[in-house]
């Protein structure tokens, strides 16, 4: 139990926790005892599973779909591998919030029903179980969001759109996903039910702010999940767990039905997308949700249909002009990550690609201006909303607030400086890129950008400081997609070449992160970037790079598709 919090907040801590312990008690039969000196427990939520159910878990939500279709499987029979491997989950790593299998079940006989007396299924995801991020509002729910004062007294009144459109195109909700205190952190950690932790090795963090998410798919529970991204709490997380994770434009995918502190806040505006095993999954989940036309609900969306054939490649150039970025200026990423981004870079040469370096614009200038632009009001209302309730900030909050710590909050007149900051900013990013047909050898600029995730593999928890390769695209408003490449291993006894003195303290500080052992077993991913409102042409891309580049070593048991 979190400690140091009010004797009020801890009543409501344990209540929130009794409550979710009160809904898997009726699962008991399909728990499995974790040791606790076990670091690696990514494989333990298989271990009370039939053959069958083995492989419906070892399926990518795109061939789960098929097979529930073609009735090779009920949509119930698939739930109940899920929710089987989604219950061991929770005990291995701490990933769930809200627990309502009863009515996943109740929908899933439903819909398994109807697929046997019409032959028709009622939508494209007809029976394929989906987690939900906990903030994101399903009807009927609590959402406490990481906040020990919202416990119970925000239940949503309706469905955010994102889960509209899910459960109109047949999806099977259950579960909802652990999220940081204040959303606002790249590691998973509250008061309300406590921290999440890498299935791959516990000593690590799971990433933030979908850190339920990643850590849920990576142990088998959910084949597709639904989280957001501010700042990488997307493209973290699945790079942490090894899964695949698509940031879009912000335009795009719909985002309306979220709750979080800021809310209404337009300076930067998180993003809705998905978490899964496959590449293919983010095409399905975004196609599914731009074919429901999102704009004529929400307001800020753009009119922009899922352009299907250029998601399958048809515009791409025969080869790609690639841009990779090695080090952003700042913080030099650690030998694992350095290491593959050299290997895909031999790759994709010898695959007969154009491959340039890519020159970092400003990455810590772009972090000062975006967390500013984060913290408009000097931190007040994530303060407020803390101590309101009686807790504390966690480690990762507290050190996100630090950066505003004893500014007053800006005046209308100086947000407004900020933004004809960020547009200025974002004016100079595109300059840059176009600037690159000047160096690439088809004459035009690069396609797409290849950079890490992070500075490092995922990091012990409480010490992610370095945001510069995630939240950079963020604030330029660019698509981003993260995809496994390996897995890091502290016995391969390859030497690394030593570190080049430390350019500032970040820096530094991560550079003496470094031992092998620390990171041992943890997934290594890498990131692509698109020019804004291209997210079909990105992923496009990321089938050729991944064509070209066979991944050394499965990362979570699930084959490449």
């Amino acid at each position: 139990m979190v400690q140091d919090l009010t004797s009020d907040s801890q009543v409501l801590a344990a209540r929130k926790y009794a409550d979710r312990e009160g809904k898997l008690s009726v699962h008991a039969d399909w728990r499995v005892a974790v040791p606790e000196n076990i670091r690696d427990v990514s494989q333990y939520p298989l271990a009370n599973l039939t053959g069958e159910e083995r492989n419906i878990v070892s399926c990518d939500a795109t061939t789960l779909v098929d097979l529930i279709r073609k009735r090779v499987h009920t949509s119930h029979e698939v739930l109940t591998a899920f929710v089987k491997a989604a219950v061991v989950a929770q005990d291995a790593t701490n990933c769930l919030t809200e627990i309502f299998t009863a009515e996943g079940f109740k929908r899933a006989t439903e819909l398994d029903k109807y697929l046997e007396e019409t032959g028709n299924v009622v939508g494209p995801l007809h029976g394929l179980p989906v987690s939900i991020k906990d903030h994101i509002k399903i009807e009927g729910l609590d959402t406490s969001t990481g906040y020990i004062g919202w416990a119970y007294k925000t239940v949503a009144d309706k469905d955010a759109l994102v889960v509209d459109i899910l459960k109109r195109a047949g999806a099977v909700l259950y579960v909802k996903t652990q999220n940081p205190q204040t959303l606002l952190s790249l590691e998973t950690n509250n008061n309300v039910f406590g921290r999440t932790v890498n299935p791959f090795n516990r000593q690590l963090t799971s990433g933030g702010s979908s850190g339920g998410e990643s850590a849920l798919i990576a142990c088998h529970g959910s084949p597709l999940g639904v989280g957001t991204d501010i700042g990488g709490s997307i493209r973290i997380p699945a790079a942490h767990c090894g899964l695949y994770g698509l940031k879009g434009s912000v335009a795009r995918l719909p985002h309306a039905g979220l709750l979080g502190t800021h809310d209404g806040m337009e300076a930067i505006i998180g993003c809705v997308g998905p978490l899964a095993t496959s590449a293919r999954d983010l095409e399905l989940f975004c196609r599914v949700m731009l074919d429901a036309k999102p704009w004529l609900v929400e307001p800020p969306l753009v009119e922009m249909p899922w352009k299907r054939d250029i998601a399958r490649g048809s515009d791409l150039p025969e080869k790609l002009s690639i841009g990779i970025l090695f080090d952003d200026g700042v913080v030099a990423p650690h030998p694992p990550i350095a290491q593959e981004l050299r290997r895909y870079k031999d790759a994709l040469i010898a695959a007969g690609h154009d491959v340039i370096e890519w020159y970092p614009l400003d990455h810590q200038l772009g972090w000062d201006l975006i967390v500013k632009l984060y913290l408009l009001d000097g931190g007040k209302e994530y303060h407020e909303t803390i101590l309101g309730a009686g807790e504390t900030e966690v480690p990762q909050t507290q050190w996100l607030l630090n950066h505003a710590k004893g500014r007053a909050p800006y005046t209308p007149a100086q947000s407004f400086r900020l933004n004809a900051e960020r547009e200025l900013f974002r004016s100079k990013a595109l300059a840059h890129w176009n600037a690159t047909q000047q160096r690439t050898a088809t004459g035009r600029p690069v396609d797409v950008i290849l950079c890490p995730v992070a500075s490092t593999l995922a990091p012990p928890h409480d010490t992610t400081i370095w945001w510069g390769y995630s939240s950079q695209w963020n604030l330029l408003d660019l698509p981003g997609v993260v995809f496994p490449v390996g897995k890091f291993k502290a016995d391969t006894h390859i030497t690394y070449p030593a570190f080049a003195p430390p350019r500032n303290d970040v820096e530094k500080f991560i550079q003496g992160q470094w031992n092998p052992q620390t990171y041992d077993n943890a997934p290594i991913s890498l990131q692509l970037v698109g020019r804004r409102h291209n997210e079909e042409r990105l992923l496009a891309m990321l089938n050729v790079v991944e064509r070209a580049v066979p991944r050394k070593v499965a990362v979570n048991g699930v084959k490449k598709i």
